[in-house]
């Protein structure tokens, strides 16, 4: 079966408005005699001679009346679907969205976050979600709308991203721990006792790296996979705990942070998202507000 014209519901609804060949022409800007083949190739869709003459003039048939608040209906609907989105209005905003980050930047950022989100536009939910690999694929998938992280390779096409902001290394003890006095240095800090962050259970890092031009290699006794357990065991015990600053501020209240004594890795994060919410004025708002939150929201 040939598929309809869809053009024709276009044609058929100035028609049935107008109720003039001429007048409906007039508008659609088509000749009387393409006009004329226009409503002939109606009659033929449809099997109904839609508009006939009644003296100089034309009305429309019952099935025309029929069908005239129904097409106007379509043509409406197809107009907003082919029309730039309207302005977002947060107000009446319904939306949840789901944000996944490493251990510690919801505990930084989220509060703020939340706050901001939740004054702006009131009907919209955040779902925080936990990094435990690195996989794009929720946000393809669209399990996930917003992923924070640092960028190790380049992501697909259909991942878009932005820089955050830059973080860097630093170290972390207990209050009272024999690094929180005196002057530090790279053997001092190396001879400690270390808790190593790995997702991937890796013994050394960045920080590894960094370190070995000093001529030093730090002792790792424990690997955990987040920043959050790498801080709590280095609140209960001796253990050191080398963190990004800002990323852990919150998570780090309480305990002695210290300044490498070599020069510190940073790394950048990223805000990362699919094309697919690109031009989504509500996914944009959010993506500008976590940028926001992120900037203001900054440690010295």
């Amino acid at each position: 079966m040939a598929r309809p014209d869809l053009n024709l519901l276009v044609t058929l609804d100035v028609l049935l408005e107008e109720g003039s060949v001429t007048r409906a022409g007039e508008r659609l800007a088509l000749s009387p005699s393409a006009m004329s083949r226009a409503l002939a190739r109606l009659r033929r869709a449809t099997g109904d001679p839609l508009l006939v003459r009644a003296g100089r003039g034309l009305v429309p048939t019952p099935r025309a009346v029929e069908l005239r608040a129904r097409v106007r209906g379509l043509v409406q609907e197809a107009e907003a679907v082919l029309r730039p989105v309207e302005k977002l209005d947060l107000a009446t905003l319904q939306r949840t969205f789901a944000l996944r980050g490493s251990d510690g930047f919801v505990e930084r950022f989220g509060p703020a976050l939340v706050a901001e989100v939740a004054a702006a536009a009131p009907g919209v939910r955040l779902r925080f979600l936990q990094k435990t690999k690195k996989d794009t694929a929720p946000l393809r998938e669209g399990v996930v709308d917003l992923e924070t992280g640092v960028i190790e390779n380049t992501p697909p096409p259909d991942v878009l991203s932005k820089p955050l902001f830059t973080d860097r290394f630093i170290g972390v003890v207990r209050d009272e721990h024999p690094l929180g006095a005196g002057t530090m240095t790279a053997a001092r800090y190396a001879a400690a006792r270390h808790v190593h962050v790995s997702r991937r259970g890796l013994t050394a890092g960045l920080v590894d790296e960094a370190l070995q031009p000093t001529g030093h290699r730090r002792d790792v006794v424990t690997v955990v996979d987040g920043f959050g357990a790498a801080l709590a065991l280095a609140r209960a015990t001796d253990l050191v705990a080398t963190v990004p600053r800002r990323h852990t501020a919150n998570l780090r209240q309480g305990l002695h942070s210290f300044e490498l004594p070599f020069r510190a890795p940073e790394v950048t994060i990223s805000l990362l998202w699919h094309v697919r919410l690109d031009a989504d004025p509500a996914h944009r708002w959010l993506r500008d507000r976590v940028a926001a939150v992120c900037h203001f929201d900054d440690e010295d």
